[in-house]
């Protein structure tokens, strides 16, 4: 056994002081005393019980004082040992940020709506590393591969649209979360791909981007972002910003090509549930390998001298009254 703040054991020294003041004031109040030749008129056994139990209480409350100060100090036993060895995954959550993403077909729009849940899921993965990566017309690194979950919530929701050139170049993006997972040591390398378009820029092609990522065995899970048929999308009109209907444009053979040769997987999302739903589905499947060991697990004591205390003050208290009704 060991104490969390061992130096609040110091304060068991004031028990000695309180001691020593009872002891001088019960022998400053001893009562006068007569010689008599014979003291069997005087002898009452009762009475000298009384006496004798009247130092229960007091030390009854040394002992509650004395518990108090030991479960005070938190009081732990480490005699339990098991530790848990985490393989985490690493992961790159690539994004789209066009101006397409803008759409109303999910609340607030669809950005907003892939932010937040992306969030719950890197805050769902605490083993992992994960990083971000943006695209459009053109890509970069929002957040290179960390666990520190604070400052990748933060990054997340710093993105958005109009930051880089207009377009939607899915190769270039594929390409640059690749590059942040090639010299990974991890045995677990997943790029977690979203967007709301076809392909229509970019120097790299999307399917050659998928064929570097399946060379150094990574896999793709991608997602179309979008309602069926029509979505609104806000457009500046003389009249100041108006909602109209545009047809919903998603390359979903090419998304469902990528992810097949990389050993992932397609999927639809056309609202905020279903895309939670997935990224839920993405969860499950990168399940976070773990092992146990041994390491020290630490039980807390402090209860049992709490109860001590408890129980020594509620029999001060019974004593107190069982001393008053002695003869």
């Amino acid at each position: 056994m060991f104490f969390e703040y061992p130096y609040l054991l110091w304060l068991e020294l004031l028990l000695i002081p309180l001691a020593a003041l009872y002891i001088w004031r019960e022998l400053r109040g001893r009562t006068p005393y007569l010689r008599v030749s014979n003291a069997t008129p005087w002898t009452n056994k009762a009475g000298a019980a009384k006496r004798i139990a009247r130092h229960i209480p007091f030390i009854l409350r040394m002992v509650a004082v004395a518990a108090i100060i030991v479960a005070t100090a938190r009081p732990r036993s480490s005699e339990q040992f098991e530790k848990t060895d985490t393989e985490g995954i690493d992961i790159v959550l690539a994004m789209d940020v066009s101006t397409s993403m803008l759409a109303r077909d999910f609340n607030p729009d669809r950005i907003g709506a892939a932010k937040d849940i992306a969030i719950e899921f890197v805050a769902s993965r605490p083993s992992d590393r994960i990083g971000i990566v943006v695209f459009a017309g053109e890509s970069y690194t929002q957040s290179p591969l960390t666990t520190d979950r604070v400052t990748l919530i933060n990054l997340m929701k710093e993105i958005e649209t109009g930051l880089i050139d207009d377009g939607t170049a899915i190769g270039n993006g594929l390409a640059t979360a690749v590059a942040r997972l090639k010299d990974s040591d991890a045995k677990s390398k997943v790029v977690i791909l979203l967007t709301d378009g076809v392909n229509n820029c970019g120097e790299i092609a999307p399917v050659t981007a998928a064929e570097i990522a399946k060379t150094y065995d990574i896999r793709v899970y991608t997602i179309g972002v979008g309602a069926m048929g029509e979505a609104p999308y806000p457009v500046m009109t003389p009249w100041g910003i108006q909602l109209q209907n545009m047809k919903v444009e998603i390359d979903e053979p090419l998304l469902q090509e990528i992810a097949s040769d990389t050993g992932g997987k397609y999927f639809r999302a056309t609202d905020n549930t279903k895309l939670m739903e997935i990224y839920s589905e993405i969860n499950e499947m990168e399940k976070t390998r773990t092992s146990v060991d041994s390491f020290p697990v630490y039980s807390e004591l402090f209860m049992r001298y709490a109860l001590i205390a408890l129980a020594a003050l509620i029999l001060e208290l019974v004593m107190r009254f069982a001393i008053r009704r002695l003869p």
